[in-house]
């Protein structure tokens, strides 16, 4: 058999029905990859600051208190589909406690980066940017 056989396409997509059966954990650990590359590619092609900069500007926008922050400009502009799997990944048991965050912060985070999860694997791209450019 062919080594590359195993190999997947990086944007491979799935059903939203198969995403949808992911645990919400499942979700928010891709959603949570594709937040932090949108922020870096976001900070590199904004400014040719030093690299120092571009990581604190990267590390404050993805911490959970970020990501909190914009939660509240993205109030009401998720989908019916999008606020349930957000409560699901905001409401989800997670094996690791907040390190740097209130309990909300994490949690609500949490919910983000699960939506951004199913989002990604159910192949929702342009979505992901219609809520990230808000």
């Amino acid at each position: 058999m062919d080594k590359c056989a195993n190999l997947f396409d990086f944007f491979t997509k799935i059903s939203k029905e198969s995403a949808r059966q992911l645990s919400p954990v499942t979700l928010a650990f891709v959603g949570d990859a594709v937040y932090s590359l949108y922020v870096r590619e976001r900070e590199v092609l904004r400014s040719d600051d030093r690299l120092n900069e571009l990581q604190k500007r990267t590390t404050a926008a993805v911490s959970a208190k970020g990501q909190s922050e914009l939660l509240l400009r993205l109030e009401g502009k998720f989908t019916p589909e999008e606020e349930e799997i957000f409560h699901r990944g905001r409401n989800a048991k997670k094996s690791t406690k907040a390190k740097n965050a209130s309990v909300v912060d994490y949690n609500r985070s949490t919910g983000f980066e699960a939506v951004l999860g199913f989002l990604y694997l159910s192949g929702q791209y342009d979505r992901i940017s219609q809520l990230l450019e808000e």
